[in-house]
């Protein structure tokens, strides 16, 4: 198990200790990329990436999952500190510990897409695509939504 303190948080990938539901209930309501996410849906992500959690005392207050083969790429997303812990620099040290990790070193590129959250990672390297004309994309925003309403 990997596991750091920085003040009172606990940070670990150990995937057992992942509070899911939390994760779940988050991501489904809360988080602005995934509205509506079936709780399959989180539990198939997590089982294939290597996920981060940030405790406090027991209570799991932060999350980050990286999809990558460990040796060239990845993709961080649904990062997230639960509100009413924000303001402690949990996501910071989140970060910190990610990026510090001896299973990200040597990656050829990390990607990630946010909306509101640059000045949190761009001390850790981030920055805008150098070449954005070479990306391309499958965007299916409301596919949460459309499965459900399918579902009814």
């Amino acid at each position: 198990m990997d596991d750091m303190a920085n003040d009172s948080l606990r940070i670990s990938s150990d995937k057992r200790a992942l509070d899911i539901d939390m994760i779940h209930a988050f991501l489904r309501d809360h988080a602005y990329w995934s509205k509506g996410i079936p709780k399959e849906t989180v539990e198939r992500a997590i089982e294939g990436s290597l996920c981060f959690g940030g405790y406090v005392g027991d209570k799991q207050v932060a999350f980050a999952r990286l999809v990558t083969d460990m040796a060239t790429f990845a993709y961080l997303c649904d990062v997230f500190v639960l509100p009413e812990y924000r303001g402690h620099g949990y996501g910071r040290a989140l970060m910190g510990h990610i990026f510090e990790s001896h299973l990200l070193t040597g990656l050829r590129r990390i990607l990630l897409v946010t909306s509101d959250a640059h000045e949190l990672y761009r001390p850790f390297g981030f920055q805008a695509l150098g070449s954005p004309e070479k990306f391309m994309e499958i965007a299916r925003p409301g596919i949460y939504s459309a499965s459900r309403d399918a579902a009814s």
